[in-house]
């Protein structure tokens, strides 16, 4: 399973970052949140699952590592590459968005193996619910900026027109697409992990017999 999650995950690093960021419009919003989402919401957690109990999982060697610090982590890296400034010279340089797209990777996978890591037993019920809340706040974080963004009544980013797919956008319905992306999937999905380890949480503090009665 383990390793068919890491092969997964590469093979969504590939596709974004071998065939969608070099032949699409790198000026269109949309394609970069795409990447973006597939990066930190489709490709890490899989890598995170295939590198948890590895020598890989750093996160389990540092304690002071906690998914509260990892989720701040991810805060600062998501909401600092969507400054305006810091967007337009990733459209504009190759070597700037390669920078951009390794600090998605590395913020992504910081923050799902921290959750997800771990070899050991002992405090995996804490470390569950750290990683709940971790989640949950990123997803918080991630709504709220692409609400920001989708209900935007002035483009933030770029001033002609992009092709998206064969579609032509405007600058603001390219960025409100992009914010719409960013609430459908950022935000689902650390909502959907953040709910799963809780629900984990609570389920292991449940005696055995009292779950096969439930069930």
């Amino acid at each position: 399973m383990k390793r068919f999650c890491l092969a997964t995950g590469l093979l969504f690093l590939l596709l974004f970052w071998g065939v969608l960021l070099p032949f699409a419009d790198r000026a269109s919003f949309t394609v970069h949140m795409i990447a973006h989402m597939g990066i930190v919401a489709g490709a890490a957690p899989l890598i995170a699952i295939g590198l948890s109990g590895t020598r890989a999982d750093f996160p389990a060697r540092w304690a002071w590592f906690t998914p509260v610090v990892a989720s701040v982590v991810e805060l600062l890296a998501v909401w600092a590459w969507h400054i305006p400034a810091l967007r337009l010279g990733s459209e504009s340089s190759s070597g700037i968005a390669a920078v951009e797209q390794l600090t998605f990777l590395a913020a992504g996978l910081a923050l799902w193996l921290s959750c997800l890591g771990g070899g050991l037993q002992e405090g995996r019920d804490g470390r569950r619910l750290a990683g709940a809340f971790g989640l949950l706040f990123t997803s918080m974080h991630m709504t709220l900026l692409g609400a920001l963004l989708a209900l935007s009544p002035r483009a933030l980013y770029g001033v002609g027109d992009v092709t998206c797919f064969g579609f032509t956008l405007s600058p603001l319905v390219d960025q409100q697409a992009g914010g719409v992306i960013m609430l459908l999937v950022g935000a689902a999905v650390y909502l959907a992990g953040g709910v799963s380890l809780l629900a984990t949480t609570l389920n292991s503090g449940v005696p055995e017999t009292q779950r096969r009665r439930a069930r």
